[in-house]
């Protein structure tokens, strides 16, 4: 009977044993991504913010256990935050589309703001420090939080519909959005959908519009924080600030579970779908806070 270095008959050598259990506790982080995007999928259906801050709280803790820089870890949360945005938007904006909550005019004068928004702002998110970029994202989610929380409505009073919000002041404000959306992480529903239901949009349409606009921000942001990264920021498996295995892994799952929310919004009432909005926004925006 073959006895190994340890004495034990049978039992397994050392460095195999170390290996094999090296592998298998891989493996089962990588399981993270996919459920973590069926967390996004559901979100991103429900209030039409892609996911995006709570892949970026848990991205910025998960990264660099899979050897990212620490301090890269808040970049690379960010970059492949919005990568995963991409397919996740596309599907919660289909589903919505289907319940006829996009508005389609609003989305085509934001989407020239918005792309350009998303490439200028990503190339400013890449020269910001980590510590920064947590305390942007932090106090952006406290403050969107207060104002869909609190802040004040154009809706009739009678419930009745508004039309579209069109024209150059919407371009404008795509730009903004695309900016500070890029510099955040996100797919933009954060700040879309408090300006929209401001301007008088039921919240469920806000959502569906904001899920259809969430799509060009993402990719116009995504692809600046690849451009504009510098080289070797991030170790293999990476497109500049962009982890591949997250990205992909988060948006396969997020598409899934995408329309499971879509229809979870359509159930809730206008005043209960704010509230839980406010409130994951404040929850978010602690996270955050404290994960540096």
């Amino acid at each position: 009977m073959a006895v190994t270095d340890s004495g034990a008959p049978g039992a397994c050598p050392p460095r195999p044993c170390a290996l094999v259990m090296e592998h298998a506790v891989s493996a089962w982080m990588y399981l993270g991504f996919p459920l973590l995007g069926l967390a996004a999928g559901v979100l991103a259906g429900l209030l039409g913010i892609g996911g995006g801050l709570v892949i970026i709280a848990a991205l910025a803790w998960m990264l660099p256990l899979f050897g990212v820089p620490q301090d890269a870890a808040m970049h690379a949360a960010l970059a492949s935050s919005l990568a995963s945005i991409v397919l996740t938007g596309l599907s919660s904006a289909r589903a919505h589309a289907r319940r006829g909550s996009v508005l389609w005019t609003t989305v085509a004068w934001m989407v020239p703001g918005l792309l350009v928004g998303g490439w200028l702002g990503s190339g400013l998110a890449v020269r910001m420090d980590d510590t920064t970029l947590r305390w942007v994202v932090a106090g952006y989610c406290l403050l969107a939080a207060w104002q869909i929380g609190f802040g004040r409505t154009r809706a009739p009073a009678d419930g009745s519909e508004v039309a579209p919000p069109r024209g150059w002041p919407m371009v404008a404000a795509g730009g903004g959005i695309g900016a500070l959306s890029a510099v955040v992480g996100i797919g933009g529903g954060s700040m879309t959908v408090p300006l929209l239901v401001w301007r008088g949009v039921r919240p469920v349409r806000a959502v569906g519009t904001s899920s259809a606009c969430g799509v060009a921000i993402a990719l116009s942001a995504a692809a600046g924080y690849a451009v504009h990264a510098p080289s070797g920021a991030l170790p293999e498996h990476a497109v500049g600030y962009v982890y591949l295995p997250a990205a992909l892994g988060v948006a396969m799952a997020s598409v899934l579970a995408a329309p499971w929310g879509t229809r979870l919004a359509h159930r809730i009432s206008g005043d209960a779908l704010r509230r839980v909005f406010a409130l994951f926004l404040l929850l978010v925006g602690v996270s955050v806070a404290l994960s540096g």
